[in-house]
């Protein structure tokens, strides 16, 4: 088995989810990770519902396969713990607010000048620069003030939060990015650098073409439902049973959806352009309905299907997780309790690499200060010259 970070060591303080997104996106591509947490607390996700057998399913879909040991980090003993764990490691990632690291005496300037290598991660609400660098903050936060409310939902409808954590899932990605570039500035001479994330940044960095609508028209996009604002037609449609979705992205495939429905509309000049199919592509729905309302959404789907139109159902997160294509591409694993029982489903890596086998079950999530012995004793050996990296 061929695991590309098998060599890396990575101490993780960061809690609840960005953090943990990139540790444990690390975690699956082979590096060990030790979840530094806080003593009688560890991290809040602990405590998140949904619960099973008392153990949280939340923490232990985001935290499989990490190590845990739980120091105070204010405490001498626990220092000097750490102390050790530092000359190992070769990223630390954090998610407190800017300072704090530095009032532990753990910021980024103190450890670059005794460990050069070594990559520091930061995520925060805000970034480490900037007026609002000391602002706390959480997803729902930063999807409002980041721009994405403000294009999610229904025109003229309140604005909606995206129903998954993107503020946190996509800082979190950024993070891992940052860190394996800087990992490999490293293994090319270069010294280790600070990654800095804000979740702010990264909500901006997911609009793409409501920034350029807006640097263009010198307006701002609304919400526009299912419907893409550039592209047409692109969104949900009306079957008999139910809603189905069409991305028909050129004028190619539109021609090849106007074959598929029997529609003459091709040729037609309010649709025969992207641009004249947006101007009027209320119109266009009420045509394209007038059709798909006479079948089924699984009729509509084969047959479109069939003529090479992109299209799909809209499933339910139970559905998606009997989807077979979801099934054949091990998107759907096993995370195993501490005797090897599966005992909860997460989602698998997406990150699919030829000489990495993609394994079906996940380790288990880290009791807290499960693995203090364990990390305890691999120090120790270090310090005696023998050391064991195995985890």
């Amino acid at each position: 088995m061929i695991r590309p970070l098998s060599d890396i060591v990575v101490l993780d303080l960061t809690h609840v989810l960005a953090g943990p997104y990139a540790s444990m996106t690390l975690r699956d591509l082979g590096a060990r990770v030790i979840k530094v947490e806080r003593p009688g607390h560890g991290d809040d996700t602990r405590a998140f519902p949904p619960f099973k057998d008392g153990d949280s399913a939340y923490f232990a879909t985001i935290n499989h396969g990490k190590e845990s040991i739980a120091l105070d980090l204010r405490a001498e003993e626990d220092r000097g713990i750490f102390e050790q764990l530092l000359t190992q490691a070769d990223v630390i990632l954090e998610n407190f607010r800017p300072g704090v690291m530095e009032r532990l005496g753990y910021g980024w300037e103190a450890l670059h000048a005794r460990f050069p290598k070594l990559v520091y991660g930061a995520v925060s609400g805000f970034g480490h620069t900037g007026p609002d660098r000391l602002r706390p903050a959480y997803d729902m936060v930063v999807q409002a003030r980041g721009g994405v409310m403000s294009i999610t939902g229904e025109r003229d409808r309140e604005p909606v939060r995206v129903g998954a954590s993107i503020g946190d899932i996509a800082a979190g990605m950024f993070l891992c990015q940052g860190v394996l570039a800087a990992l490999y500035a490293v293994r090319g001479g270069t010294p280790g650098q600070k990654v800095d994330i804000a979740m702010l940044d990264s909500q901006l960095a997911l609009l793409e073409h409501a920034v350029a609508i807006t640097s263009v028209t010198g307006e701002a996009p609304r919400p526009s439902g299912a419907r893409h604002p550039s592209i047409t037609p692109f969104e949900t449609f009306h079957a008999s049973d139910g809603l189905f979705v069409i991305a028909a992205g050129n004028d190619t495939l539109f021609a090849t959806l106007c074959t598929a429905l029997d529609l003459p509309l091709a040729t037609d000049a309010r649709f025969a352009s992207n641009q004249a199919r947006c101007e009027n592509a209320r119109l266009l729905k009420r045509l394209i309905e007038a059709v798909t309302l006479d079948q089924p959404a699984s009729y509509w789907i084969d047959r479109l299907q069939r003529a090479g139109v992109p299209t799909g159902p809209i499933q339910s997160v139970a559905e998606v997780m009997r989807d077979p294509q979801i099934l054949a591409r091990n998107m759907l694993v096993d995370v195993c309790d501490q005797e090897g029982t599966p005992r909860f489903k997460a989602a698998g890596n997406p990150v699919k690499l030829s000489a990495l086998p993609d394994e079906t079950t996940r380790p288990p999530a880290p009791m807290l200060d499960e693995h203090r012995t364990q990390i305890l004793n691999w120090l120790g050996e270090i310090a005696s010259g023998s050391p064991d990296n195995a985890t």
